[in-house]
């Protein structure tokens, strides 16, 4: 391909071009239906050159599910900062996190209940997504924070292929069914009031 430009380029900041690409691709068609040669035409480049950087296709799928998953833990952290009630910060940690794949074009398509279920796919076998979410679990005092982790990753997969009717919707499932689950009973002081979950969130 004439005008390869990433053939040369350093290899963070090409990699992070091509991920630009494929994520315009996921918000146009669906990661499910974008193929690498679309991955390669959007970022004007050769096929070989793309797969100098990402292997296959799993591989760039990987690539870019961990950037925003260090993006989308980075806003949550940021968000929640302010909440002391251990309760309380946990719930709107996922809410925060629900609301920042929903408002991405790019990362609802993942779990877009028509196609594929990559999404949950790669929640499930991703180590970079289950250890973000442990450590946020540690700094809540969280015992076994490792499996109550994965099992809030799998819970957050659910929520995003199938939402619950509206945000307080969730909310008040997520305090009546996961807060008592993931954390632990000295941490769930947030629950002794009936009206918890209509508090608004600390800023």
């Amino acid at each position: 391909m004439a005008g390869d430009w990433l053939a040369d380029s350093r290899t963070e900041v090409a990699a992070d071009r091509i991920l630009d690409a494929a994520e315009h691709l996921f918000t146009r068609h669906g990661a499910a239906n974008v193929a690498m040669a679309d991955v390669a035409t959007a970022a004007g480049c050769s096929r070989a050159t793309l797969y100098r950087y990402f292997e296959n296709r799993d591989a760039l799928y990987t690539a870019y599910v961990h950037r925003e998953t260090h993006r989308v833990f980075r806003d949550v952290g940021d968000r929640v900062s302010g909440v002391a009630d251990t309760g309380r910060r946990l719930v709107e940690a996922v809410l925060a996190a629900l609301a920042m794949v929903r408002d991405s074009p790019a990362l609802a398509s993942w779990f877009a209940p028509s196609q594929r279920p990559i999404g949950g796919e790669m929640a499930e076998r991703s180590e970079v997504i289950t250890t973000l979410t442990a450590a946020f679990l540690r700094t809540l005092d969280v015992d076994d924070a490792d499996r109550r982790a994965r099992w809030l990753v799998r819970t957050m997969v659910s929520l995003l292929t199938f939402p619950g009717g509206d945000e307080d919707d969730e909310r008040a499932m997520l305090y009546e069914f996961v807060v008592p689950v993931v954390l632990p009973r000295r941490a769930t002081s947030a629950l002794s009031s009936p009206d918890a979950a209509a508090r608004p969130t600390e800023r």
